[in-house]
């Protein structure tokens, strides 16, 4: 017996590469709802950021809610069935966390001339990452929330916190929590 063909479906974990393969035509819905998508238009951030970054983190990104974008997308896809998320992940908090002191910002990466010569930082970051000492953090800078870097830094122990600081520029501060161990 064959096994029915499995429908593609669009959630908080389709990432956006695969989206843009199957539906082109979602591009542009994509720069509509935020302006920060502009970025996808570039083919070397498309092919690392859009296989990695899925709707959840790209809704962060573009500061929108997460079931308006999908349930945006779901429409100009031709998907009948509304999505409905529980609650809009945010990886971004007003105020700064307990662990955070500027004073202990022990390396600092400006990573906007990175991705602008189609570089992307991730292993860069973690990497140097592991060299922190329990208690300094490690400070980035980007022209967009780094949303599949902040998740792959916590998956690895790293503590994070990301604001915008002007239009258009993100820190992102990864911190080795004082009660860990350095990271192997």
């Amino acid at each position: 017996m064959d096994k029915p063909a499995v429908e593609f479906q669009i959630g908080p974990e389709t990432k956006i590469g695969a989206l843009l393969e199957k539906f082109p035509q979602l591009e542009k819905t994509l720069l509509e709802l935020a302006p920060q998508f502009k970025q996808l238009r570039n083919p070397v951030l498309r092919k690392t950021v859009g296989r990695v970054a899925s709707l959840s983190q790209a809704a962060a990104i573009g500061k929108v809610s997460l079931t308006e974008m999908i349930n945006t997308l779901r429409t100009e896809a031709g998907v009948q069935e509304e999505f409905a998320a529980k609650m809009d992940a945010d990886v971004t908090a007003a105020e700064a966390p307990a662990w955070f002191k500027a004073s202990q910002i022990a390396k600092t990466l400006d990573a906007r001339p990175l991705l602008e010569a189609g570089e992307h930082p991730v292993q860069r970051v973690l990497q140097e990452a592991k060299t922190l000492n329990p208690g300094e953090i490690y400070e980035l800078i980007t022209p967009f929330l780094p949303a599949p870097l902040i998740e792959a830094a916590q998956k690895q122990g790293l503590q994070a916190w990301a604001h915008e600081t002007d239009p258009g520029v993100f820190k992102s501060y990864f911190c080795l929590g004082a009660a860990q161990d350095k990271l192997i």
